[in-house]
Protein backbone atom coordinates (compact mmCIF):
# COMPACT_ATOMS: atom_id res chain seq x y z
CA UNK A 1 0.00 0.00 0.00
CA UNK A 2 1.25 3.49 -0.89
CA UNK A 3 1.97 4.98 2.33
CA UNK A 4 -0.60 8.58 2.94
CA UNK A 5 0.29 11.35 4.96
CA UNK A 6 -2.18 9.81 7.33
CA UNK A 7 -3.35 6.51 8.28
CA UNK A 8 -6.19 5.42 6.83
CA UNK A 9 -8.60 3.59 8.93
CA UNK A 10 -11.14 1.61 8.63
CA UNK A 11 -13.64 0.39 11.70
CA UNK A 12 -15.29 -2.98 12.22
CA UNK A 13 -18.43 -2.96 13.82
CA UNK A 14 -20.57 0.18 15.08
CA UNK A 15 -20.69 -0.55 18.92
CA UNK A 16 -21.22 2.72 21.47
CA UNK A 17 -17.61 2.85 22.22
CA UNK A 18 -16.71 2.96 18.50
CA UNK A 19 -19.86 5.77 17.56
CA UNK A 20 -19.32 8.21 20.44
CA UNK A 21 -15.76 7.89 21.75
CA UNK A 22 -13.17 6.07 19.36
CA UNK A 23 -13.96 7.31 15.84
CA UNK A 24 -14.69 11.30 16.56
CA UNK A 25 -11.52 11.39 18.58
CA UNK A 26 -9.91 9.63 15.47
CA UNK A 27 -11.33 12.52 13.44
CA UNK A 28 -9.26 14.92 15.75
CA UNK A 29 -6.11 12.68 15.06
CA UNK A 30 -3.24 14.44 13.08
CA UNK A 31 -2.11 11.29 11.61
CA UNK A 32 -5.23 9.42 11.12
CA UNK A 33 -8.46 9.31 8.61
CA UNK A 34 -11.00 7.61 9.38
CA UNK A 35 -12.40 6.08 5.99
CA UNK A 36 -14.67 3.12 6.25
CA UNK A 37 -16.87 1.73 8.60
CA UNK A 38 -18.63 -2.33 8.49
CA UNK A 39 -21.30 -3.91 10.11
CA UNK A 40 -23.01 -7.06 9.38
CA UNK A 41 -26.17 -5.15 8.81
CA UNK A 42 -25.40 -2.88 6.34
CA UNK A 43 -28.36 0.09 6.84
CA UNK A 44 -26.36 0.56 10.16
CA UNK A 45 -22.70 0.68 8.91
CA UNK A 46 -24.65 3.40 6.38
CA UNK A 47 -26.09 5.42 9.27
CA UNK A 48 -23.47 5.38 10.99
CA UNK A 49 -20.96 6.72 8.62
CA UNK A 50 -23.36 9.46 7.69
CA UNK A 51 -23.59 10.57 10.88
CA UNK A 52 -19.85 10.82 11.43
CA UNK A 53 -18.78 12.00 7.84
CA UNK A 54 -17.23 8.57 6.83
CA UNK A 55 -16.61 8.21 3.28
CA UNK A 56 -17.66 4.48 2.99
CA UNK A 57 -19.92 1.75 4.08
CA UNK A 58 -19.79 -2.38 3.65
CA UNK A 59 -22.64 -4.44 4.97
CA UNK A 60 -19.83 -7.09 5.33
CA UNK A 61 -16.55 -7.28 7.45
CA UNK A 62 -14.67 -8.98 4.52
CA UNK A 63 -15.44 -6.23 1.99
CA UNK A 64 -13.94 -3.62 4.27
CA UNK A 65 -10.84 -5.81 4.83
CA UNK A 66 -10.79 -5.83 1.11
CA UNK A 67 -10.69 -2.00 0.53
CA UNK A 68 -6.94 -2.06 -0.70
CA UNK A 69 -7.09 2.09 0.32
CA UNK A 70 -7.47 1.28 4.15
CA UNK A 71 -3.65 0.77 5.66
CA UNK A 72 -5.59 -0.12 9.17
CA UNK A 73 -8.20 -1.55 11.13
CA UNK A 74 -9.95 -0.47 14.25
CA UNK A 75 -11.82 -3.45 16.17
CA UNK A 76 -15.05 -2.14 18.07
CA UNK A 77 -16.25 -6.20 18.54
CA UNK A 78 -17.52 -8.24 20.77
CA UNK A 79 -14.98 -9.75 23.07
CA UNK A 80 -15.68 -13.34 21.60
CA UNK A 81 -14.71 -11.97 17.85
CA UNK A 82 -11.44 -10.09 18.76
CA UNK A 83 -9.02 -12.24 18.15
CA UNK A 84 -10.73 -14.16 14.80
CA UNK A 85 -11.15 -10.74 12.69
CA UNK A 86 -7.34 -9.55 14.52
CA UNK A 87 -6.55 -12.24 12.50
CA UNK A 88 -7.73 -11.98 9.49
CA UNK A 89 -6.89 -8.28 9.55
CA UNK A 90 -3.59 -9.25 9.59
CA UNK A 91 -3.93 -11.80 6.72
CA UNK A 92 -5.74 -8.78 4.83
CA UNK A 93 -2.28 -6.65 5.23
CA UNK A 94 -3.86 -4.21 7.39
CA UNK A 95 -2.13 -3.15 10.87
CA UNK A 96 -4.52 -3.70 14.31
CA UNK A 97 -5.87 -1.62 17.07
CA UNK A 98 -8.48 -3.97 18.56
CA UNK A 99 -10.79 -3.28 21.99
CA UNK A 100 -10.03 -4.70 25.00
CA UNK A 101 -10.09 -7.53 25.97
CA UNK A 102 -7.86 -8.69 23.11
CA UNK A 103 -9.48 -12.23 23.44
CA UNK A 104 -11.42 -14.69 25.48
CA UNK A 105 -8.25 -16.61 27.46
CA UNK A 106 -4.66 -16.73 26.86
CA UNK A 107 -4.41 -18.98 24.38
CA UNK A 108 -6.47 -16.88 22.31
CA UNK A 109 -3.91 -14.07 23.11
CA UNK A 110 -1.21 -15.96 21.99
CA UNK A 111 -2.66 -17.17 19.26
CA UNK A 112 -2.85 -14.18 18.06
CA UNK A 113 0.96 -13.19 19.03
CA UNK A 114 2.04 -16.15 16.66
CA UNK A 115 -0.07 -14.41 13.71
CA UNK A 116 1.57 -11.32 14.20
CA UNK A 117 4.58 -13.17 14.63
CA UNK A 118 4.15 -13.71 10.81
CA UNK A 119 3.60 -10.13 9.77
CA UNK A 120 6.51 -8.48 11.34
CA UNK A 121 5.61 -5.12 9.34
CA UNK A 122 2.35 -4.88 10.72
CA UNK A 123 1.75 -3.67 14.23
CA UNK A 124 -0.83 -4.95 16.62
CA UNK A 125 -2.25 -3.25 19.71
CA UNK A 126 -4.55 -3.74 22.70
CA UNK A 127 -6.24 -0.69 23.06
CA UNK A 128 -6.18 0.28 26.85
CA UNK A 129 -6.27 3.99 26.12
CA UNK A 130 -6.75 4.67 29.61
CA UNK A 131 -2.57 4.32 29.54
CA UNK A 132 -1.65 7.34 27.25
CA UNK A 133 -3.81 10.15 29.28
CA UNK A 134 -0.91 12.25 31.34
CA UNK A 135 -2.71 12.06 34.48
CA UNK A 136 -1.02 7.98 34.24
CA UNK A 137 1.68 9.27 32.67
CA UNK A 138 2.26 11.49 35.62
CA UNK A 139 1.54 8.71 37.92
CA UNK A 140 3.90 6.61 36.62
CA UNK A 141 6.31 9.30 36.59
CA UNK A 142 5.81 9.82 40.67
CA UNK A 143 6.32 6.11 41.35
CA UNK A 144 9.70 5.42 39.34
CA UNK A 145 11.37 9.05 40.93
CA UNK A 146 10.64 7.93 44.49
CA UNK A 147 7.85 10.49 45.22
CA UNK A 148 5.99 7.91 46.98
CA UNK A 149 8.73 6.51 48.87
CA UNK A 150 8.58 2.55 48.41
CA UNK A 151 5.51 1.58 46.28
CA UNK A 152 3.45 -1.15 48.18
CA UNK A 153 -0.47 -1.18 47.71
CA UNK A 154 -2.50 -0.14 44.71
CA UNK A 155 -6.20 0.03 45.44
CA UNK A 156 -8.66 0.37 42.23
CA UNK A 157 -12.38 0.18 41.96
CA UNK A 158 -14.36 0.36 38.65
CA UNK A 159 -18.21 -0.25 38.75
CA UNK A 160 -21.20 0.29 37.40
CA UNK A 161 -25.29 -0.60 37.10
CA UNK A 162 -26.77 -2.66 34.07
CA UNK A 163 -28.63 -5.65 34.52
CA UNK A 164 -29.63 -5.94 30.85
CA UNK A 165 -29.78 -9.64 29.62
CA UNK A 166 -29.67 -8.00 26.24
CA UNK A 167 -26.23 -6.60 26.49
CA UNK A 168 -23.20 -7.83 25.13
CA UNK A 169 -21.59 -7.10 28.28
CA UNK A 170 -23.85 -9.50 30.17
CA UNK A 171 -23.47 -12.50 27.68
CA UNK A 172 -21.11 -15.10 28.79
CA UNK A 173 -20.60 -16.73 25.41
CA UNK A 174 -19.71 -13.35 24.37
CA UNK A 175 -16.77 -13.13 26.69
CA UNK A 176 -19.26 -10.61 29.36
CA UNK A 177 -18.65 -9.81 32.91
CA UNK A 178 -17.45 -7.31 35.39
CA UNK A 179 -13.72 -8.72 34.75
CA UNK A 180 -13.74 -9.06 31.44
CA UNK A 181 -14.80 -5.19 31.10
CA UNK A 182 -13.76 -3.65 33.72
CA UNK A 183 -11.87 -5.37 35.67
CA UNK A 184 -9.41 -5.80 32.58
CA UNK A 185 -8.38 -2.11 33.44
CA UNK A 186 -7.80 -2.96 37.33
CA UNK A 187 -5.44 -5.80 36.33
CA UNK A 188 -3.65 -3.96 33.66
CA UNK A 189 -2.94 -1.04 35.84
CA UNK A 190 -1.29 -2.72 38.51
CA UNK A 191 0.61 -4.07 36.22
CA UNK A 192 1.64 -0.89 34.68
CA UNK A 193 2.52 0.85 37.48
CA UNK A 194 4.15 -1.94 39.25
CA UNK A 195 6.32 -2.48 36.52
CA UNK A 196 6.31 -6.07 36.90
CA UNK A 197 3.54 -9.35 36.81
CA UNK A 198 2.24 -10.66 39.48
CA UNK A 199 3.53 -13.70 41.11
CA UNK A 200 0.51 -14.78 42.65
CA UNK A 201 -3.23 -14.03 42.83
CA UNK A 202 -6.35 -14.34 44.79
CA UNK A 203 -9.88 -14.12 43.38
CA UNK A 204 -13.22 -14.13 44.46
CA UNK A 205 -16.32 -13.61 42.38
CA UNK A 206 -20.12 -13.55 42.47
CA UNK A 207 -22.00 -14.51 39.65
CA UNK A 208 -25.53 -13.60 38.49
CA UNK A 209 -27.67 -16.59 38.61
CA UNK A 210 -29.86 -15.80 35.13
CA UNK A 211 -26.62 -14.34 33.35
CA UNK A 212 -23.95 -16.53 34.75
CA UNK A 213 -21.56 -13.41 34.49
CA UNK A 214 -19.71 -12.13 37.09
CA UNK A 215 -21.08 -9.31 38.54
CA UNK A 216 -18.82 -8.58 41.11
CA UNK A 217 -14.97 -9.55 41.00
CA UNK A 218 -12.59 -8.62 43.81
CA UNK A 219 -8.58 -10.24 43.11
CA UNK A 220 -5.30 -9.70 45.37
CA UNK A 221 -2.32 -9.61 42.76
CA UNK A 222 1.02 -10.02 44.87
CA UNK A 223 3.94 -8.70 43.56
CA UNK A 224 6.20 -9.61 45.83
CA UNK A 225 7.21 -5.94 46.91
CA UNK A 226 4.05 -5.10 47.03
CA UNK A 227 0.55 -5.81 46.15
CA UNK A 228 -2.63 -4.55 44.12
CA UNK A 229 -6.24 -4.81 45.71
CA UNK A 230 -9.21 -4.22 43.07
CA UNK A 231 -13.27 -4.66 43.18
CA UNK A 232 -15.07 -4.44 39.64
CA UNK A 233 -18.22 -5.15 39.07
CA UNK A 234 -21.34 -4.30 36.55
CA UNK A 235 -24.08 -4.41 39.13
CA UNK A 236 -23.17 -1.79 41.51
CA UNK A 237 -23.24 2.12 41.75
CA UNK A 238 -20.94 3.42 39.30
CA UNK A 239 -17.45 4.72 40.94
CA UNK A 240 -14.16 4.32 40.26
CA UNK A 241 -11.10 5.84 42.02
CA UNK A 242 -7.37 4.55 42.46
CA UNK A 243 -4.94 4.79 45.08
CA UNK A 244 -1.48 4.47 44.70
CA UNK A 245 0.28 3.91 48.32
CA UNK A 246 3.90 4.13 49.32
CA UNK A 247 5.71 4.25 52.00
CA UNK A 248 5.80 8.06 52.29
CA UNK A 249 3.08 9.44 49.93
CA UNK A 250 -0.09 8.28 48.17
CA UNK A 251 -1.17 9.26 44.73
CA UNK A 252 -4.74 9.35 44.03
CA UNK A 253 -5.95 9.52 40.52
CA UNK A 254 -9.55 11.08 40.37
CA UNK A 255 -11.10 9.45 37.41
CA UNK A 256 -8.73 6.80 36.33
CA UNK A 257 -10.34 5.02 33.37
CA UNK A 258 -12.29 7.19 31.58
CA UNK A 259 -12.33 10.93 32.03
CA UNK A 260 -14.30 13.39 29.53
CA UNK A 261 -12.58 15.55 27.40
CA UNK A 262 -14.42 18.53 27.99
CA UNK A 263 -14.08 17.97 32.10
CA UNK A 264 -10.92 18.85 33.73
CA UNK A 265 -9.78 15.54 35.95
CA UNK A 266 -7.48 16.03 38.96
CA UNK A 267 -4.65 14.05 39.90
CA UNK A 268 -3.34 14.46 43.63
CA UNK A 269 -0.13 13.67 45.46
CA UNK A 270 -0.43 13.04 49.38
CA UNK A 271 2.88 13.50 51.15
CA UNK A 272 3.50 14.46 54.95
CA UNK A 273 4.69 17.90 53.57
CA UNK A 274 1.15 18.63 51.85
CA UNK A 275 -0.88 17.53 48.44
CA UNK A 276 0.41 18.43 45.48
CA UNK A 277 -2.53 18.61 42.76
CA UNK A 278 -2.25 18.57 38.87
CA UNK A 279 -5.27 19.33 36.82
CA UNK A 280 -5.62 17.97 33.27
CA UNK A 281 -8.16 19.78 30.93
CA UNK A 282 -9.17 19.29 27.24
CA UNK A 283 -7.20 16.08 26.62
CA UNK A 284 -8.55 13.72 25.03
CA UNK A 285 -6.79 9.91 25.50
CA UNK A 286 -8.67 7.97 22.45
CA UNK A 287 -7.28 10.55 19.98
CA UNK A 288 -3.35 10.50 21.73
CA UNK A 289 -4.23 6.57 20.94
CA UNK A 290 -4.45 7.30 17.63
CA UNK A 291 -2.09 10.05 17.49
CA UNK A 292 0.99 7.26 18.81
CA UNK A 293 -0.76 4.64 16.85
CA UNK A 294 -0.58 6.07 13.43
CA UNK A 295 2.48 7.55 13.98
CA UNK A 296 4.37 4.25 15.08
CA UNK A 297 2.22 3.01 11.09
CA UNK A 298 4.27 6.23 9.50
CA UNK A 299 7.71 6.16 11.11
CA UNK A 300 8.13 2.43 10.79
CA UNK A 301 8.56 2.76 14.98
CA UNK A 302 6.97 -0.51 17.42
CA UNK A 303 3.14 0.16 18.65
CA UNK A 304 3.25 2.32 21.79
CA UNK A 305 2.52 -0.72 23.66
CA UNK A 306 3.88 -4.39 22.58
CA UNK A 307 0.96 -7.31 22.04
CA UNK A 308 2.93 -9.37 24.48
CA UNK A 309 1.47 -7.08 27.09
CA UNK A 310 -1.92 -8.21 26.28
CA UNK A 311 -0.81 -11.90 26.20
CA UNK A 312 0.50 -10.91 30.01
CA UNK A 313 -2.71 -9.07 30.84
CA UNK A 314 -5.00 -12.20 29.89
CA UNK A 315 -3.03 -14.58 31.81
CA UNK A 316 -3.38 -12.62 34.96
CA UNK A 317 -7.20 -11.82 34.16
CA UNK A 318 -7.33 -16.12 34.04
CA UNK A 319 -5.68 -16.53 37.04
CA UNK A 320 -7.97 -14.33 39.17
CA UNK A 321 -10.86 -16.77 37.38
CA UNK A 322 -9.14 -19.63 38.66
CA UNK A 323 -8.53 -18.59 42.30
CA UNK A 324 -11.85 -17.21 42.38
CA UNK A 325 -13.13 -21.33 41.29
CA UNK A 326 -10.83 -23.11 44.10
CA UNK A 327 -10.89 -20.56 46.83
CA UNK A 328 -7.31 -20.24 47.04
CA UNK A 329 -4.27 -17.79 46.00
CA UNK A 330 -2.72 -19.66 42.49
Amino acid sequence: MTQTPNVRWGVLGTAKIAREKVIPAMQRSAFAEVTAIASRMRERAESTAANLGIAKAYGTYRELLDDADIDAVYISLPNHLHVPWAVKCLEAGKHVLCEKPVGLSPAEAEELLLAAGKYPGLKVMEAFMYRFHPQWRQAKQWVTEGAIGDLKVIQSVFSYYNADPANIRNQVEAGGGGLMDIGCYCVSLSRLIFGAEPVRVLGMQEHDPMMGTDRVTSGILDFGTGSSHFTCSTQLMYYQRVNIMGTTGRIEIEVPFNPLPDKAVKVWLHRQSGTEERVFSDINQFTIQADEFSRAILDGTPAPFPLDDAVKNMRVIAQVVKSAAAGAWV
